[in-house]
């Protein structure tokens, strides 16, 4: 991929803000919001002509760094397409026996018909995630700090944004308490960039980190601020970075946001660790460390591999779709035993697989069609009933933004000496009665009497030309060779019928 290609790539990126709609091809109309995992995640919203989807990866309804899911803005879409497999993964499982209570939220509120809507947000919005993300970033910073204190050093090379945040500003409060001085590296091409944009996108926060950034205290929105200020928290770019060389001591703690244990910074310094049994190597749960760390056996490195929170906990599953109320969703087949359908749901469910083609049924029989404010006041309606009235228009229907619209030619000046278009059933009296005010001579035939309402009646014409009009309850048909005696009949039969 040469470098002009890159370019013009990049010429086609369009940036948004959360909450921001943008039209793509005129048809879908997207729109982005916080997912809640990391800055900068997003939950998507799609919209279109006949249908409104949500995209739905993994999501966090209560952060500790990123702005909360925003799961107002997702209410009423036709179709959520579910695609967070967190709850696949083993995390999960142990998370649901961390207290004897830990199911209650779903089980109890999926059972009871009487529950309101707010009583599924305080489940979707109760902090327990945020107070168990905490309680293991604080094991592993008292991991990190006994690895220390034994004179060994510490290997991190986890790439989620808001985890690397979040364990440096408890290790800091750690050493701090500890009164130890041990030097922290973070070694990536990126890592200025990673670091600078926590303070560039205030929008992208959470709430609690953005009343601290607005209210003007001196206190910095992450811990990681005070370490750079004190020279505590080196970045580099890469292991043989010049100024990394001058600073370099052991014991240390080093994040490697490039976390390939094949092809990084973490592969030179796994080389030089990988033997010292005071030294320690965090990992993110679904890492297979064994296999990871095959290319450096034997290996005597202490090992601690962490979960952290990275999506909906399946109790919180049908309490989410109570709240957003979607016609359809498409559930990922490998969570259909761990996350049952709710009984008398109002919604239904398709699974879906990996490399499989499934068929979405329409959502909505009818749609909306917009009409401009001038075209609309133009219009001379007639009543149909007590609740309808028609108007005729001659416009072509346009796809703008997301929504049919009509579009309607300026000049309707030819449009009264149109045909009109009649609708409901013929009265036959009241078409005899019209034909004969009009000298055309005529009568029922003989054979037809004045049976019972919906049935088929004719009227026979025998002069100023021969002709037969039938009337059914669908539809009334004129036969007749003569031109001008089909014009005469055409016009008594609108003189007696509704039209447009």
């Amino acid at each position: 991929c040469s470098a002009t290609n890159l370019e013009e790539c990049m010429r086609k990126t369009q940036t948004v803000k959360y909450g921001e709609e943008v039209c793509f091809n005129g048809m879908l109309m997207l729109k982005a919001s916080s997912s809640g995992l990391e800055l900068g995640n997003c939950v998507w919203s799609i919209k279109g002509p006949r249908a409104s989807i949500t995209y739905l990866p993994s999501t966090v309804f209560v952060s500790a760094h990123a702005l909360d899911c925003d799961y107002n803005s997702l209410k009423e879409n036709d179709i959520i397409l579910f695609s967070d497999f967190s709850s696949l993964d083993v995390m999960d499982e142990n998370n649901e026996n961390l207290g004897e209570n830990a199911m209650l939220c779903d089980d109890s509120l999926s059972r009871d018909d009487g529950v309101d809507e707010d009583e599924y947000v305080q489940c979707l919005c109760k902090n327990d995630d945020i107070a168990e993300e905490i309680e293991r970033i604080s094991f592993i910073c008292s991991c990190i700090s006994d690895a220390i204190k034994s004179g060994g050093s510490v290997l991190i090379p986890i790439g989620r944004l808001g985890v690397i945040l979040l364990i440096l500003e408890h290790i800091s409060e750690t050493l701090l308490s500890s009164d130890m001085k041990v030097p922290i590296f973070m070694i990536s091409g990126a890592a200025e960039k990673i670091i600078s944009f926590t303070n560039a996108v205030p929008e992208w926060l959470c709430k609690p980190r953005q009343e601290k950034l607005f209210s003007r205290e001196e206190e910095a929105l992450f811990g990681h601020v005070e370490l750079l200020k004190e020279g505590k928290l080196s970045l580099f770019p890469h292991l043989y970075s010049k100024g990394l060389l001058a600073a370099w001591k052991e014991p240390c703690i080093v994040f490697c946001p490039d976390w390939n244990l094949r092809h990084s910074t973490a592969v030179h310094l796994l080389r030089r660790w990988h033997a010292d049994k005071r030294n320690l190597l965090v990992l993110e749960q679904g890492v297979d460390a064994e296999l990871a760390l095959k290319p450096f056996m034997p290996v005597a490195i202490q090992v601690l591999e962490c979960s952290f929170l990275s999506g909906i906990k399946v109790r919180k599953v049908n309490p989410l779709l109570s709240v957003l109320k979607p016609k359809l969703v498409l559930f990922p087949e490998d969570l259909k035993s761990r996350c049952p359908s709710k009984e008398d749901a109002p919604w239904s469910y398709l699974y879906y697989s990996k490399g499989k083609t499934i068929e979405i049924p329409n959502t909505r029989e009818d749609f909306e069609v917009g009409l401009p404010t001038d075209v609309a006041f133009g219009l001379q309606p007639r009543q149909l009933d007590k609740a309808i009235a028609v108007a005729r228009l001659r416009a072509k229907l346009h796809l703008s933004k997301g929504q049919y619209v009509l579009v309607a030619p300026k000049d309707q000046s030819d449009e009264s000496n149109r045909q009109l278009l009649h609708w409901g059933a013929v009265d036959a009296g009241r078409l005899l009665s019209a034909l004969q005010e009009k000298g055309i001579e005529c009568a029922f035939p003989a054979d037809d009497d004045d049976g019972p309402a919906g049935c088929e009646r004719s009227i026979l014409i025998t002069s100023p030309g021969e002709a037969l009009v039938k009337m059914a309850p669908e539809k009334t048909v004129i036969y007749c060779d003569d031109e001008s005696t089909t014009r005469l009949i055409y016009d008594a039969l609108s003189s007696v019928c509704n039209g447009i």
